[in-house]
Protein backbone atom coordinates (compact mmCIF):
# COMPACT_ATOMS: atom_id res chain seq x y z
CA UNK A 1 0.00 0.00 0.00
CA UNK A 2 1.26 3.71 -1.00
CA UNK A 3 1.27 5.85 2.39
CA UNK A 4 0.04 8.41 2.95
CA UNK A 5 2.26 11.78 1.99
CA UNK A 6 2.33 14.92 4.27
CA UNK A 7 3.98 18.21 2.87
CA UNK A 8 5.65 20.15 4.94
CA UNK A 9 2.44 22.36 6.03
CA UNK A 10 0.89 19.33 7.14
CA UNK A 11 3.75 18.59 9.31
CA UNK A 12 3.60 22.01 10.61
CA UNK A 13 0.43 22.78 11.82
CA UNK A 14 0.40 18.84 13.65
CA UNK A 15 3.62 19.54 15.10
CA UNK A 16 2.01 23.05 16.50
CA UNK A 17 -1.58 21.52 17.65
CA UNK A 18 0.86 18.59 19.35
CA UNK A 19 2.96 21.79 20.73
CA UNK A 20 0.14 24.08 22.08
CA UNK A 21 0.99 26.93 19.84
CA UNK A 22 -2.45 27.14 17.57
CA UNK A 23 -4.01 28.37 20.35
CA UNK A 24 -3.19 28.55 24.38
CA UNK A 25 -5.07 25.63 26.11
CA UNK A 26 -6.02 25.26 29.77
CA UNK A 27 -3.65 22.96 31.50
CA UNK A 28 -1.57 22.87 34.81
CA UNK A 29 2.50 23.78 34.09
CA UNK A 30 3.60 20.27 35.08
CA UNK A 31 0.98 18.33 32.75
CA UNK A 32 1.98 20.49 29.93
CA UNK A 33 5.81 19.67 30.73
CA UNK A 34 5.31 16.23 30.83
CA UNK A 35 3.27 16.74 27.71
CA UNK A 36 6.05 18.33 26.14
CA UNK A 37 8.08 15.60 27.29
CA UNK A 38 10.57 18.38 28.88
CA UNK A 39 11.50 21.73 27.69
CA UNK A 40 14.69 22.90 26.71
CA UNK A 41 16.33 25.24 29.85
CA UNK A 42 19.61 25.87 28.34
CA UNK A 43 18.66 29.59 29.71
CA UNK A 44 17.04 29.43 32.70
CA UNK A 45 14.17 32.01 31.98
CA UNK A 46 13.51 30.11 28.89
CA UNK A 47 10.45 27.67 30.88
CA UNK A 48 8.65 30.59 31.26
CA UNK A 49 8.11 32.43 28.23
CA UNK A 50 7.88 28.53 26.79
CA UNK A 51 4.63 28.34 29.04
CA UNK A 52 3.26 31.76 28.99
CA UNK A 53 2.80 31.26 25.19
CA UNK A 54 1.32 28.17 25.06
CA UNK A 55 -1.06 28.17 28.19
CA UNK A 56 -3.98 30.09 29.14
CA UNK A 57 -3.70 31.97 32.31
CA UNK A 58 0.27 30.84 33.28
CA UNK A 59 1.61 33.10 36.04
CA UNK A 60 5.41 32.69 36.78
CA UNK A 61 4.96 31.72 40.48
CA UNK A 62 3.05 28.67 38.74
CA UNK A 63 6.64 27.34 37.52
CA UNK A 64 8.81 28.63 40.45
CA UNK A 65 6.56 26.76 43.10
CA UNK A 66 6.93 23.48 41.23
CA UNK A 67 10.79 23.95 40.84
CA UNK A 68 11.17 24.92 44.91
CA UNK A 69 8.52 22.06 45.88
CA UNK A 70 10.90 19.45 44.05
CA UNK A 71 8.29 18.68 41.63
CA UNK A 72 9.98 19.95 38.50
CA UNK A 73 13.85 19.75 38.21
CA UNK A 74 16.27 21.22 35.68
CA UNK A 75 18.92 18.21 34.54
CA UNK A 76 20.52 16.50 31.73
CA UNK A 77 18.46 14.65 29.60
CA UNK A 78 18.27 14.29 25.87
CA UNK A 79 21.44 15.04 23.68
CA UNK A 80 23.15 15.93 27.04
CA UNK A 81 21.14 19.13 27.04
CA UNK A 82 19.85 20.83 30.47
CA UNK A 83 16.03 20.46 29.97
CA UNK A 84 13.37 21.35 32.59
CA UNK A 85 10.88 18.06 33.63
CA UNK A 86 9.13 16.89 36.22
CA UNK A 87 10.10 14.87 38.97
CA UNK A 88 8.72 11.65 37.62
CA UNK A 89 10.11 12.10 34.58
CA UNK A 90 13.62 12.70 35.64
CA UNK A 91 13.69 9.27 37.72
CA UNK A 92 11.55 7.79 34.37
CA UNK A 93 13.59 9.21 31.49
CA UNK A 94 17.46 9.06 32.71
CA UNK A 95 17.84 5.55 32.45
CA UNK A 96 16.96 5.05 28.85
CA UNK A 97 19.28 8.23 28.60
CA UNK A 98 22.11 6.96 30.24
CA UNK A 99 23.68 5.61 27.32
CA UNK A 100 23.84 8.75 25.47
CA UNK A 101 25.50 10.50 28.48
CA UNK A 102 28.35 7.79 28.39
CA UNK A 103 28.91 8.27 24.41
CA UNK A 104 28.60 12.29 24.51
CA UNK A 105 31.17 11.70 27.65
CA UNK A 106 33.43 9.26 25.61
CA UNK A 107 32.87 10.26 22.13
CA UNK A 108 31.60 13.77 21.97
CA UNK A 109 33.53 15.54 24.09
CA UNK A 110 37.31 16.08 25.03
CA UNK A 111 37.31 15.81 28.56
CA UNK A 112 37.50 11.86 28.75
CA UNK A 113 40.47 11.43 26.73
CA UNK A 114 42.52 13.79 29.28
CA UNK A 115 41.35 11.88 32.20
CA UNK A 116 43.88 9.10 31.38
CA UNK A 117 44.49 6.09 33.26
CA UNK A 118 42.23 7.46 35.77
CA UNK A 119 39.23 5.21 36.65
CA UNK A 120 35.99 6.91 35.74
CA UNK A 121 33.99 4.95 37.89
CA UNK A 122 35.79 5.82 40.93
CA UNK A 123 35.41 9.12 39.65
CA UNK A 124 31.87 9.40 39.35
CA UNK A 125 31.41 7.25 42.55
CA UNK A 126 33.24 9.77 44.62
CA UNK A 127 31.41 12.71 43.11
CA UNK A 128 28.16 11.33 43.56
CA UNK A 129 29.24 11.12 47.57
CA UNK A 130 30.75 14.82 47.44
CA UNK A 131 27.22 15.88 46.16
CA UNK A 132 25.49 13.77 48.22
CA UNK A 133 27.13 15.11 51.13
CA UNK A 134 26.25 18.77 50.54
CA UNK A 135 25.32 20.82 47.02
CA UNK A 136 28.10 22.46 44.91
CA UNK A 137 29.10 24.63 42.47
CA UNK A 138 30.98 22.95 39.52
CA UNK A 139 34.22 24.35 39.87
CA UNK A 140 33.87 23.41 44.01
CA UNK A 141 32.90 19.53 42.57
CA UNK A 142 35.85 19.59 40.29
CA UNK A 143 37.82 20.95 43.22
CA UNK A 144 37.17 18.37 45.57
CA UNK A 145 37.70 15.81 43.54
CA UNK A 146 41.16 16.98 42.27
CA UNK A 147 42.14 16.48 46.24
CA UNK A 148 42.10 12.56 45.55
CA UNK A 149 43.23 13.03 41.91
CA UNK A 150 45.59 16.10 41.76
CA UNK A 151 47.07 15.42 37.92
CA UNK A 152 43.84 15.65 36.66
CA UNK A 153 42.33 19.11 35.86
CA UNK A 154 39.56 19.72 38.00
CA UNK A 155 37.02 20.58 35.31
CA UNK A 156 37.36 17.45 33.63
CA UNK A 157 36.83 15.33 36.92
CA UNK A 158 34.19 17.78 37.32
CA UNK A 159 32.41 16.98 33.94
CA UNK A 160 32.72 13.19 34.18
CA UNK A 161 30.69 13.45 37.11
CA UNK A 162 28.18 16.19 35.19
CA UNK A 163 27.60 13.67 32.38
CA UNK A 164 27.79 10.28 34.13
CA UNK A 165 25.75 10.77 36.98
CA UNK A 166 22.01 11.93 37.25
CA UNK A 167 22.51 15.48 38.87
CA UNK A 168 20.26 18.28 39.06
CA UNK A 169 20.63 21.83 39.12
CA UNK A 170 19.18 23.14 42.31
CA UNK A 171 17.18 26.56 43.05
CA UNK A 172 17.49 29.64 43.28
CA UNK A 173 18.49 28.80 39.95
CA UNK A 174 15.62 28.50 37.19
CA UNK A 175 13.27 29.88 39.50
CA UNK A 176 12.24 33.12 37.93
CA UNK A 177 11.17 34.40 34.34
CA UNK A 178 13.54 37.83 34.94
CA UNK A 179 16.55 36.44 35.84
CA UNK A 180 18.88 32.88 35.96
CA UNK A 181 18.64 32.98 39.98
CA UNK A 182 22.15 32.82 40.91
CA UNK A 183 24.78 30.48 39.60
CA UNK A 184 24.47 26.68 38.94
CA UNK A 185 24.57 24.93 42.10
CA UNK A 186 25.01 20.94 41.81
CA UNK A 187 23.38 17.64 43.33
CA UNK A 188 22.02 14.10 43.30
CA UNK A 189 18.78 12.76 42.01
CA UNK A 190 18.95 10.70 45.11
CA UNK A 191 19.74 13.75 47.61
CA UNK A 192 16.98 16.04 46.12
CA UNK A 193 14.60 14.03 45.13
CA UNK A 194 14.72 10.75 47.59
CA UNK A 195 15.58 8.14 44.68
CA UNK A 196 17.89 6.81 42.19
CA UNK A 197 16.66 7.16 38.46
CA UNK A 198 13.97 3.78 38.58
CA UNK A 199 12.75 3.84 35.33
CA UNK A 200 12.88 1.31 32.11
CA UNK A 201 16.08 1.70 30.59
CA UNK A 202 14.51 0.43 27.16
CA UNK A 203 13.78 3.68 25.32
CA UNK A 204 10.24 2.72 23.56
CA UNK A 205 8.37 4.56 26.03
CA UNK A 206 10.32 7.61 25.72
CA UNK A 207 10.44 7.38 21.67
CA UNK A 208 6.22 6.72 21.82
CA UNK A 209 6.27 10.37 23.82
CA UNK A 210 8.19 12.09 21.56
CA UNK A 211 6.23 10.86 18.40
CA UNK A 212 3.09 12.12 20.16
CA UNK A 213 4.39 15.48 21.11
CA UNK A 214 6.66 15.92 18.19
CA UNK A 215 5.45 13.32 15.06
CA UNK A 216 4.95 12.37 12.84
CA UNK A 217 9.12 11.94 13.00
CA UNK A 218 11.78 10.14 10.89
CA UNK A 219 14.17 7.58 11.88
CA UNK A 220 16.49 10.66 11.97
CA UNK A 221 14.33 13.21 13.72
CA UNK A 222 13.86 10.77 16.77
CA UNK A 223 17.36 10.29 16.79
CA UNK A 224 18.29 14.35 16.40
CA UNK A 225 15.69 14.94 19.30
CA UNK A 226 16.98 11.98 21.71
CA UNK A 227 20.77 11.30 20.99
CA UNK A 228 19.90 7.64 20.83
CA UNK A 229 21.06 5.07 18.57
CA UNK A 230 19.10 2.47 17.41
CA UNK A 231 16.40 4.38 16.21
CA UNK A 232 15.82 2.54 13.13
CA UNK A 233 15.63 -0.68 15.42
CA UNK A 234 13.75 0.36 18.13
CA UNK A 235 10.78 1.53 15.69
CA UNK A 236 10.98 -1.31 13.53
CA UNK A 237 10.52 -3.17 17.10
CA UNK A 238 7.53 -0.98 17.50
CA UNK A 239 5.88 -1.05 14.31
CA UNK A 240 3.04 -2.90 14.84
CA UNK A 241 1.46 -0.28 17.10
CA UNK A 242 2.38 2.58 15.24
CA UNK A 243 1.15 4.18 12.16
CA UNK A 244 2.83 5.31 8.93
CA UNK A 245 3.37 8.08 6.21
CA UNK A 246 5.70 9.72 4.16
CA UNK A 247 7.15 12.73 3.45
CA UNK A 248 7.40 14.95 0.38
CA UNK A 249 11.12 13.27 -0.09
CA UNK A 250 9.78 9.65 0.38
CA UNK A 251 11.33 9.51 3.48
CA UNK A 252 8.97 6.88 6.08
CA UNK A 253 7.22 9.11 9.07
CA UNK A 254 6.32 7.50 12.57
CA UNK A 255 3.72 8.02 14.76
CA UNK A 256 1.05 6.73 17.23
CA UNK A 257 -2.50 6.08 16.33
CA UNK A 258 -4.92 8.97 17.47
CA UNK A 259 -2.53 12.29 17.58
CA UNK A 260 -4.10 15.09 15.71
CA UNK A 261 -3.07 15.78 12.13
CA UNK A 262 -4.83 19.06 11.51
CA UNK A 263 -5.98 20.13 8.42
CA UNK A 264 -2.64 21.99 6.75
CA UNK A 265 -4.92 25.23 6.16
CA UNK A 266 -5.76 25.85 10.24
CA UNK A 267 -4.98 29.56 11.12
CA UNK A 268 -1.49 29.41 13.59
CA UNK A 269 -1.56 32.81 15.69
CA UNK A 270 1.17 34.89 16.12
CA UNK A 271 3.85 32.78 18.68
CA UNK A 272 7.14 34.43 20.21
CA UNK A 273 9.06 31.53 21.71
CA UNK A 274 12.27 31.77 23.78
CA UNK A 275 15.68 30.32 22.87
CA UNK A 276 16.23 26.60 22.00
CA UNK A 277 12.31 25.90 22.02
CA UNK A 278 12.08 22.59 21.31
CA UNK A 279 10.11 23.07 18.41
CA UNK A 280 12.66 24.32 16.80
CA UNK A 281 15.62 21.72 17.70
CA UNK A 282 13.34 18.49 17.91
CA UNK A 283 13.57 17.69 14.24
CA UNK A 284 16.54 16.40 11.86
CA UNK A 285 14.31 18.31 9.32
CA UNK A 286 13.47 21.58 10.35
CA UNK A 287 11.58 22.76 7.57
CA UNK A 288 8.24 22.35 9.08
CA UNK A 289 9.06 25.42 11.04
CA UNK A 290 12.12 27.28 9.26
CA UNK A 291 11.86 28.26 5.70
CA UNK A 292 14.27 25.92 3.75
CA UNK A 293 15.88 29.53 2.30
CA UNK A 294 16.68 30.18 5.86
CA UNK A 295 17.75 27.08 7.28
CA UNK A 296 21.26 27.86 7.87
CA UNK A 297 20.86 31.19 8.82
CA UNK A 298 18.41 30.02 12.00
CA UNK A 299 20.34 27.00 12.68
CA UNK A 300 23.25 29.15 13.18
CA UNK A 301 21.08 31.72 15.30
CA UNK A 302 18.89 28.99 17.69
CA UNK A 303 19.74 30.92 20.98
CA UNK A 304 17.86 33.82 20.44
CA UNK A 305 14.52 33.97 21.19
CA UNK A 306 12.12 34.07 18.09
CA UNK A 307 8.87 34.76 16.07
CA UNK A 308 6.71 32.32 14.46
CA UNK A 309 3.85 34.42 11.64
CA UNK A 310 2.04 31.69 10.00
CA UNK A 311 3.93 28.59 12.45
CA UNK A 312 6.91 29.17 10.80
CA UNK A 313 9.67 31.61 12.27
CA UNK A 314 9.85 34.85 10.81
CA UNK A 315 12.45 37.22 12.97
CA UNK A 316 13.94 37.60 16.48
CA UNK A 317 12.75 39.42 19.42
CA UNK A 318 14.54 40.80 22.46
CA UNK A 319 13.81 42.54 25.81
CA UNK A 320 15.84 45.59 26.67
CA UNK A 321 15.07 47.16 29.93
CA UNK A 322 15.97 50.64 31.63
CA UNK A 323 14.97 52.39 34.67
CA UNK A 324 12.21 53.85 32.81
CA UNK A 325 10.45 50.77 31.86
CA UNK A 326 10.86 47.70 29.39
CA UNK A 327 11.54 47.84 25.21
CA UNK A 328 10.72 44.77 22.98
CA UNK A 329 12.29 44.78 19.66
CA UNK A 330 11.21 42.48 17.38
CA UNK A 331 13.63 41.87 14.28
CA UNK A 332 11.75 40.29 11.24
CA UNK A 333 12.87 38.97 7.86
CA UNK A 334 9.65 40.21 5.79
CA UNK A 335 7.99 43.25 5.88
CA UNK A 336 4.20 42.58 7.40
CA UNK A 337 0.95 42.79 6.02
CA UNK A 338 -1.38 45.21 8.26
CA UNK A 339 -3.17 42.45 10.03
CA UNK A 340 0.27 40.91 11.07
CA UNK A 341 1.23 43.45 12.48
CA UNK A 342 -1.92 44.02 14.37
CA UNK A 343 -1.37 40.70 15.68
CA UNK A 344 2.18 40.49 16.52
CA UNK A 345 1.75 44.09 18.18
CA UNK A 346 -1.01 42.43 20.27
CA UNK A 347 1.36 39.34 21.60
CA UNK A 348 4.10 41.78 22.09
CA UNK A 349 2.23 43.96 24.07
CA UNK A 350 1.02 40.61 26.38
CA UNK A 351 4.54 39.26 26.65
CA UNK A 352 5.70 42.40 28.06
CA UNK A 353 3.53 42.65 30.59
CA UNK A 354 4.16 38.78 31.62
CA UNK A 355 8.09 39.84 31.53
CA UNK A 356 7.75 43.21 33.38
CA UNK A 357 8.76 43.02 36.35
CA UNK A 358 9.63 45.76 38.85
CA UNK A 359 10.51 47.78 35.40
CA UNK A 360 9.30 51.27 35.15
CA UNK A 361 5.84 52.04 33.28
CA UNK A 362 6.94 52.45 29.87
CA UNK A 363 6.36 49.98 27.10
CA UNK A 364 7.68 50.07 23.96
CA UNK A 365 7.68 47.81 21.13
CA UNK A 366 9.94 48.62 17.82
CA UNK A 367 10.26 46.80 14.87
CA UNK A 368 13.28 45.95 12.78
CA UNK A 369 14.34 44.95 9.55
CA UNK A 370 16.46 41.85 9.85
CA UNK A 371 20.21 42.25 8.31
CA UNK A 372 21.07 38.57 7.64
CA UNK A 373 24.27 39.41 6.33
CA UNK A 374 25.10 40.83 10.12
CA UNK A 375 26.52 38.19 12.69
CA UNK A 376 24.71 35.57 14.12
CA UNK A 377 24.34 35.56 18.13
CA UNK A 378 24.46 31.70 19.59
CA UNK A 379 25.34 30.50 22.62
CA UNK A 380 23.73 29.91 26.19
CA UNK A 381 23.93 30.47 29.75
CA UNK A 382 24.67 26.65 30.65
CA UNK A 383 26.18 24.11 29.47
Amino acid sequence: MTAQVLAPRALNRALLERQLLLGRVVMSPLDAIEHLVGMQAQEPTAPYYGLWTRLGGFLPEDLSGLIERREAVRMSLMRCTLHLVSARDAHRMRPPLQGVHVRGFTAGSPFAKRLGDVDIEAVVAAGRTLLDEEPRMPAALGRALQARWPDVDADVLGYAVRYLAPVIQLPPRGTSHLRPGGRAVLGTMAAWLGAEPDGDAAPDALVRRYLAAYGPATVADVAAWSGLTGVREILERMRDELRTFADDRGRELFDVPGAPLPDPETPAPVRLLPEFDTVLVAHADRRRVIPEARRAYVGANLGRPFVLLDGMVAGWWRTERSPDGLRLVVQLFEQLRASERAALEAEAAALLDFAAGESGPAREIAFERLDEAGPGLTGSADS
